[in-house]
């Protein structure tokens, strides 16, 4: 009868630490919080507003911060399109209030991009997302 008790009691301890522990994965996003697929698809525009590409990707390094975006530059229908990566800090993305959406602005030109480094979608980057 008491090595019930004492094994209920066990349980319960369990139970309740298991509990306490699944509840550590929650949080509260704060509400300046941006959503990746907020940002992907946006339109990137140089200082004089114009589009000078398309936020394609967010890429993150292994501690899941976030890396670079990927912006895709010029082409038509997917045909000769150029993507590149650049750093976070380079693209200033805003909510604006009075509209009610998102924008992002760069200060570089669509020509600039278009000779940047391309970035290619291959190996790890190129694998399903299923």
């Amino acid at each position: 009868m008491r090595s019930s008790v004492l094994i209920a009691v066990s349980l319960a301890a369990f139970a309740g630490a298991a509990a306490a522990q699944t509840a550590n994965h929650f949080v509260s996003l704060p509400s300046e919080a941006m959503l990746s697929s907020t940002v992907t698809g946006l339109d990137v525009h140089d200082n004089s507003n114009n589009d000078i590409g398309k936020i394609q990707d967010v890429a993150f390094d292994s501690s899941k911060m976030v890396k670079a975006y990927i912006l895709s530059v010029g082409g038509f229908l997917g045909m000769g399109t150029h993507y590149v990566s650049v750093e976070p800090d380079a693209v200033k993305i805003k909510y604006d209030d009075n509209d009610k959406k998102w924008h992002a602005n760069m200060n570089a030109t669509k020509d600039e991009l278009k000779a940047a480094p391309e970035f290619k979608y291959e190996g790890r980057w190129s694998a399903s997302k299923t």
